[in-house]
């Protein structure tokens, strides 16, 4: 091998665990297959974690928008909570500032979430997560 082919393959290898690792925090970890039939049983569970991911992963100059279309508005999430598996209770707040309560089944939730900034010496909102007691 030449000096040129090593030095590619070192290229190459660094580049590669520079996406890995910038790609790794939007992929996350890589399913393992017994994560995939408990997923198929919590998608409530899978839901929040995915979301408290999302939201750790923030500094403190920003904060985690999250939204939920419902009864044809669109709605900020400030709090989730699963009663139980299959069911999610977001308490969400509208264009108004009105607190509403969003119940529905988790397998059919669609959130957008999007990091936003902060206003300067403003405190970021940070989403509450609440499970139900065995």
């Amino acid at each position: 091998m030449s000096l040129g082919d090593i030095t590619k393959q070192i290229a190459k290898e660094v580049v590669g665990a520079q996406v890995d690792e910038v790609l790794g925090n939007v992929r996350g970890q890589e399913a393992k297959p017994e994560s995939a039939a408990g997923a198929i049983e919590a998608p409530a569970a899978l839901i929040m974690a995915e979301v408290q991911k999302m939201q750790a992963a923030l500094k403190d100059d920003k904060e985690l928008l999250v939204q939920c279309a419902a009864a044809g508005e669109s709605l900020r999430v400030v709090e989730l909570f699963a009663p139980s598996s299959q069911i999610l209770v977001m308490t969400t707040l509208d264009a108004d500032r009105t607190v509403s309560r969003v119940v529905a089944g988790a397998a059919s939730v669609q959130l957008v979430c999007k990091p936003i900034a902060v206003k300067e010496g403003a405190k970021p909102l940070r989403l509450r997560f609440v499970t139900a007691k065995p």
